[in-house]
């Protein structure tokens, strides 16, 4: 797990509903839950200060990291891509988002293509993304900064839904992406009995927890949550995403427990 990350996991899953701030050394002692030493994380957390994504205030000998505006916000698309899931009902639509960059600007063209992943788009063709939900008015907004960038997007049909399985084909590698999710499966399943049970210890649930969460959070940059008619037969996505919200729901008391108990904290107080 990298440090980074769990700083992200940290804040979203915990700080953020605790005050919305944490000391320096609650997050050194519960990033040393994951071998993180203490410089490592005061070199993390300066970095990510620099990046702007914490504001940090100082009460008494304490250092607090506290979230703003623009951590929250990612916090809350993190948690929604991950979390949530598309409408099953289809319209038949797809949404295309054909961009054009200079050949100067490459770094820009690798942002957009993370970013339309991000927003569950898949390349078609060479500077040609498709998704079969409506998040086009998310792609102008993510890139009405960017003056590099220029945009054309549609809303069209293809010629049925043989075609449309095609296209999906042709977008994202569904068979890797569902061998990846049965690979998930196979790792979490035979812990899910001890979850249930309640055989973790309070630090134990929260590291476990944090794993879940760092070894599922790269499925929504790959998984465009396909209707199902577009999805191929055997998919596991489904099941897999369904034991993650249960194992992620099981092992919260228990892990937030730990947390209070670290950062001497209650829902709502201020650290």
């Amino acid at each position: 797990m990298k440090p980074r990350s769990i700083v992200f996991d940290l804040f979203g899953d915990y700080v953020r509903y605790r005050g919305g701030a944490a000391r320096l050394r609650t997050l050194s002692t519960l990033m040393g839950c994951f071998g993180v030493g203490e410089s490592t994380v005061r070199v993390v957390l300066a970095r990510l200060r620099k990046e702007d994504w914490f504001d940090v205030r100082r009460e008494g000998r304490e250092t607090l990291y506290a979230l703003n505006k623009r951590s929250l916000q990612l916090l809350d698309e993190g948690r929604s891509r991950i979390f949530d899931r598309a409408p099953s009902d289809w319209d038949r639509h797809w949404y295309m988002v054909i961009y054009s960059v200079p050949e100067s600007e490459r770094a820009v063209r690798d942002h957009i293509r993370k970013e339309l992943a991000w927003l569950g788009f898949g390349p078609l063709a060479p500077s040609t993304y498709v998704c079969p939900h409506d998040r086009l008015q998310q792609v102008r907004e993510r890139f009405a900064d960017e003056p590099a960038v220029r945009l054309d997007t549609l809303r069209c049909q293809s010629g049925g839904l043989p075609v449309d399985r095609e296209m999906a084909a042709r977008s994202w590698d569904l068979a890797a992406l569902n061998e990846d999710y049965r690979a998930l499966l196979r790792t979490y399943r035979v812990r899910m009995p001890s979850y249930r049970a309640g055989a973790l210890s309070p630090q134990e649930a929260l590291v476990e927890r944090m794993r879940l969460t760092y070894d599922y959070r790269k499925f929504p940059f790959r998984d465009p949550d396909l209707p199902t008619e577009l999805l191929p037969a055997g998919w596991v996505g489904h099941e897999a995403h369904e034991m993650f919200l249960e194992a992620h729901e099981i092992l919260g008391p228990s892990a937030e427990s730990y947390y209070d108990e670290v950062a001497d904290s209650r829902p709502g107080a201020r650290p």
